[in-house]
C-alpha cells in the first residue's frame, strides 16, 4: 500500500512538473514584448536618469567633503586658541601665585630682622 502512495505522490509531482511548465511557457505567450524602438527609448532613459544621478550624488559629496574639511579645520583652530588662553591665564595664575609667595616670604625676613633689631 505505502507503495501505491509513493508512486501515486511521484505521478502527481511529475503531472505538476510539466503542467509547470506548459503554464509556463502560455504566460511568455501572452506577454506583451516592446518593439526594439520602445526597448531603445527606455534603455536611453534609464541611462540618462542614472548619470544625472550620480553627477548630483558626486557634487554633494564634494560639497559635503569641503565643508567638513574647513569646519573642522575652524574649530580646530578655535580649540588650539583656547587651550593656548588657558595656558596663559595658568601661567599668568602661577606667576601671581609665586610672587604672593615671594612678597610673603620677604614680608616675613623683614618682620624677622626688625625683631632681631629691636631685641639687640
Amino acid at each position: 500500500m505505502a507503495k501505491k502512495e509513493a508512486k501515486n505522490t511521484k505521478k502527481e509531482n511529475s503531472k505538476n512538473k510539466k503542467s509547470f511548465v506548459k503554464d509556463f511557457k502560455a504566460e511568455l505567450k501572452r506577454v506583451v514584448w516592446p518593439t526594439p524602438k520602445q526597448l531603445f527609448n527606455n534603455t536611453v532613459v534609464v541611462i540618462t536618469i542614472v548619470l544625472v544621478t550620480a553627477a548630483i550624488v558626486f557634487v554633494l559629496d564634494l560639497t559635503f567633503e569641503s565643508l567638513n574639511k574647513h569646519g573642522v579645520e575652524k574649530i580646530k583652530s578655535a580649540i588650539t586658541q583656547m587651550e593656548d588662553t588657558n595656558n596663559a591665564n595658568t601661567e599668568n595664575t602661577s606667576n601671581e601665585a609665586s610672587s604672593e609667595n615671594v612678597n610673603e616670604q620677604n614680608s616675613q625676613e623683614v618682620t624677622e630682622n626688625n625683631s632681631e633689631n629691636t631685641n639687640q
